[in-house]
């Protein structure tokens, strides 16, 4: 089977949960082919298998970090112009128009950008790339009359001149995977399944080969990309409210065209399956299949029967806001004062490159957390004569205090999650391959991935964080049972071998009820789906009245 594995291009690409997943997926499921297409940064720089072929984009359209080509900043012809402003209006209404309370109807602002984004498809496919036309002064244009117009959205309708020119140049660099040179019989027009790690943009390759090419359509998420952006505060990326609301709208109907395109979404928790359900995806279409997770490398530590340092917190992640660590220092400084002979191990797991003003975000936040911790913990020393020392201690993955996961876990009496906000936590399953007893915030798919293994607390709550994990700091034959079952759970859910059964079955359901595309007179594997078909007439013989049954 050959599958059009579709990507996030760049570091991510080589980086990061999804980047790793992914090339975990390719190099199990060796018996298929896989071409990779990235989409908007460079194909990865890490060696892959024989069986993954890394496709590059280009022509005019091919996403690079530059300005569009000269040949592409414009759309020839009166025709295609004019095709372009019926199109371009189509979306834009879809954008700016407000949603009618009650169900959607068929005709609505989410069916307007449906039809605005497949008219723009058709026709970069027959010009070779939107790229210019999408940034032009003529898209600026309709997309004021859009937001102008009876119905709008309250907020779309204050966009000002600035908003207009930052909204086209967003949308010219996510809709930019309409503009590459995949959609032949040598790209995705021969792969028999597409498989796209991510929705919106990501996913829109696959849209169009589903389009142009009838391809069924995979969707693998692990984090709502509409979520990410709902969860920054409002301002906090400088971005005006006519402009923010500008692009939610983009990436609500991108995430539910992908939906109500898919053959089949696979959300990696509930908590993603429920934010793909509220914007339109069908319940029948939608399966849950839990990220793969190594967990060979935890296996000495969960199978040593210690239960780590007596009196010994661990909490470890990216050091961000969301992660709530000033909620953890108070819970501390609570759990201390009943507790005294306790320390709690931040370890900091250094962050993926960020851009503008990220890493200062982090290094910021982090100095707040020292300076608190200070604060509330003076340095303390045993005597008159011995050096003091701070109860905290801040470390950073892979430094002389914690040079590795197995390092941090083991060192563990409970491991503690505080965030407000979650998607999958990784940490969590780590700790629990380490028969590690957790006490976690309930956010997120916690309470999925937990399912009775440990304690869950509501978030922003010190106390109640305090209160967990003094009880479990006291009770060490609790702390080893629940370990014990948390380690049983993680390796019956979330390994890398439950996570490859599962799409080694899932790309043979879907190409098993594709139907048969001939390309070049050869033979395609599934080519009918699997039923029965057997000669003769099944038709059952006439019987005359009063004489019974007919003979067996």
């Amino acid at each position: 089977m050959r599958i059009g594995l579709i990507t996030e291009g760049g570091t991510p690409c080589a980086s990061g949960d999804t980047g790793a997943w992914w090339q975990r997926l390719v190099r199990g499921l060796a018996p298929h082919d896989f071409d990779l297409y990235a989409v908007g940064g460079p194909l990865p720089a890490a060696p892959l298998p024989p069986h993954v072929r890394p496709v590059p984009a280009a022509g005019e359209g091919a996403p690079t970090a530059g300005p569009p080509a000269p040949a592409a900043r414009r759309v020839p012809g009166r025709r295609d112009r004019r095709r372009f402003a019926e199109a371009f209006h189509a979306l834009a209404t879809g954008l700016t128009a407000e949603d009618a309370p009650g169900p959607a109807a068929g005709g609505g602002p989410a069916h307007a950008f449906a039809t605005g984004l497949g008219a723009l498809a058709d026709l970069a496919r027959d010009r070779g790339g939107l790229p210019g036309a999408l940034r032009s002064d003529e898209a600026v244009r309709l997309l004021e009359d859009a937001c102008r117009a009876p119905g709008a959205r309250r907020a779309a309708s204050a966009a000002g001149l600035r908003d207009l020119l930052a909204f086209t140049d967003h949308l010219e660099r996510a809709l930019r995977p309409l503009s590459l040179d995949w959609y032949d019989e040598t790209a995705l027009g021969a792969a028999d399944l597409c498989h796209a790690t991510a929705g919106g943009p990501v996913a829109l390759p696959g849209l169009l080969a589903k389009r142009f090419f009838g391809t069924p359509l995979l969707v693998t998420e692990y984090g709502v990309g509409l979520r990410s952006h709902y969860l920054a505060g409002p301002g906090a990326d400088g971005r005006s409210t006519a402009l923010r609301t500008l692009l939610a709208a983009l990436h609500g109907r991108l995430a539910g065209e992908t939906y109500r395109a898919a053959d089949l979404l696979t959300p990696g928790n509930a908590h993603a399956r429920r934010w793909q359900e509220r914007l339109g995806a069908g319940r029948d279409r939608v399966r849950t299949v839990h990220p793969g997770m190594p967990a060979e490398r935890f296996a000495e530590v969960g199978e040593d029967e210690e239960s780590g340092e007596p009196g010994t917190l661990v909490w470890i992640g990216r050091v961000e806001p969301a992660k709530d660590l000033v909620a953890l220092l108070h819970a501390f400084a609570d759990l201390r004062a009943r507790q005294p002979d306790t320390r709690l191990r931040i370890v900091a797991v250094p962050a993926e490159p960020a851009g503008p003003g990220g890493d200062g975000d982090h290094c910021a936040y982090l100095a707040q957390c020292a300076a608190l911790a200070a604060q509330l913990f003076p340095d303390e020393a045993t005597g008159a004569h011995a050096v003091g020392e701070n109860p905290v201690s801040f470390e950073e993955l892979g430094g002389p205090e914690a040079p590795t996961l197995e390092d941090v876990y083991a060192s563990a009496a409970v491991v503690v999650l505080s965030s407000t906000v979650e998607g999958f936590p990784a940490s969590l399953v780590e700790a629990m391959f380490c028969a590690r007893a957790t006490v976690s915030t309930d956010v997120g798919a916690v309470v999925e991935i937990i399912g009775g293994t440990g304690l869950v607390v509501p978030p922003r709550n010190p106390r109640a964080l305090a209160d967990a994990c003094l009880a479990l700091l006291r009770d060490p034959g609790r702390r080893h049972r629940l370990g014990a079952a948390a380690r049983a759970r993680a390796l019956e859910l979330f390994t890398v071998d439950q996570n490859l059964a599962a799409f080694r079955g899932i790309y043979l359901e879907l190409l098993s009820h594709a139907p048969a595309r001939h390309r070049g007179g050869s033979d395609v594997p599934f080519a009918h789906p699997a039923e029965a078909h057997l000669p003769g007439s099944w038709a059952p013989k006439a019987v005359p009245a009063g004489t019974g049954a007919p003979d067996a």
